[in-house]
């Protein structure tokens, strides 16, 4: 059967998988407007100031006809997605005529970080004087990036690392503030009463994280959440 161009033209759109619900138009939807709301969706969703963040958006098809949509066009992460230097931006029409076009953004971030000033071994807790501050260009958000020396507490180098390295989250273990064996404070609340309790913790624990912890009096094991280095808080 032979198709029409318009049937051709389509069939081609959808083997790229670059839209879903596509069909051809007289007034087609602009696909600056596309791209413009994929931008402006990343940007609100990137924390920091406007200036630190160069979002750049991928070119459409310029083939690509949708029927102009009568309402504002939404954006989104496709489900599982995550906001990377390189990502997907869904942008939806949810008018009469539905249809999704999937919009590849690249994000890069300028960013004051850490920078180590020497090399430093596994299991290091680094100070300030063992890092310095530079503005870098990274890619993607600055989400996984230590930026204040404040961030450096609690943790422990997960590996060795040289000297230069800018130092992100995944560099390091978070340190237990509450340790196997010790002797804690059990702190429950109901009913406007606040109950406390001698407990023993029965196993490591970071700051709002849960362990088991034996009650002395009642020998009753009971989980909770670590609130600091000696206070576990009991759910009721």
């Amino acid at each position: 059967m032979k198709h029409t161009s318009k049937t051709r033209r389509a069939a081609a759109l959808l083997a790229l998988g670059a839209v879903s619900g596509a069909q051809a138009f007289d007034t087609p939807q602009s696909l600056d407007a596309i791209r413009k709301a994929a931008d402006e969706f990343v940007r609100s969703q990137i924390p920091g100031e406007p200036n630190t963040v160069e979002v750049s958006v991928g070119a459409l098809d310029e083939r690509l006809r949708l029927a102009s949509c009568s309402e504002r066009l939404q954006a989104a992460l496709p489900a599982g997605a995550m906001f990377r230097e390189n990502t997907t931006v869904a942008v939806t029409c949810p008018g009469s005529t539905r249809w999704t076009v999937y919009v590849p953004v690249s994000i890069v971030t300028n960013v004051s970080t850490l920078v180590l000033r020497h090399a430093a071994a596994r299991g290091a807790h680094l100070a300030q004087e063992d890092i310095e501050v530079q503005v870098r260009k990274v890619a993607g958000t600055s989400a996984s990036y230590l930026t204040s020396v404040t961030e450096l507490t609690r943790r422990t180098l997960r590996r060795p690392l040289p000297a230069g390295t800018v130092l992100t989250v995944d560099v390091f273990d978070e340190d237990a503030v509450v340790k196997r064996g010790q002797q804690v404070t059990l702190l429950a609340s109901a009913g406007g009463l606040e109950v406390r309790a001698t407990g023993r913790a029965l196993n490591d624990g970071h700051v709002a994280g849960r362990v088991r912890v034996q009650n002395l009096a009642s020998q009753r094991v009971v989980e909770g959440v670590v609130e600091s280095a000696d206070v576990i808080r009991i759910s009721p």
